[in-house]
């Protein structure tokens, strides 16, 4: 029994195969510099969209106006990051598609 159950595992899955066979992408896609760029973009974002934010909370406790509107800020907050990051890599692989045609 010990030598069946070694051979079954020794067997490569073939989510294993799959992922060997994929080529790594030749397009640098993500670079270090732009971590420093998307925390002064998120940064700004969130700055704006809290100011923005701080008047439509429907309290008069100003510890309910900041919790909630800081609380919205991150929230769209990350979700303009994703966008961000979404927009960078899409770009980024068209314009190197395009430039090998």
């Amino acid at each position: 029994m010990h030598q069946s159950l070694k051979k079954r595992f020794d067997k490569p899955t073939p989510a294993l195969l799959f992922l060997k066979i994929m080529a790594q992408s030749e397009v640098q896609l993500i670079r270090k510099s732009d971590f420093i760029v998307d925390i002064f973009a998120v940064g700004a974002f969130f700055a704006f969209m809290f100011s923005i934010l701080r008047s439509h909370v429907p309290s008069n406790d100003p510890t309910m106006i900041m919790l909630w509107s800081v609380g919205t800020a991150a929230c769209m907050s990350g979700v303009f990051w994703l966008a961000l990051w979404m927009f960078r890599v899409v770009f980024r692989y068209q314009k190197e598609l395009n430039a090998r045609k």
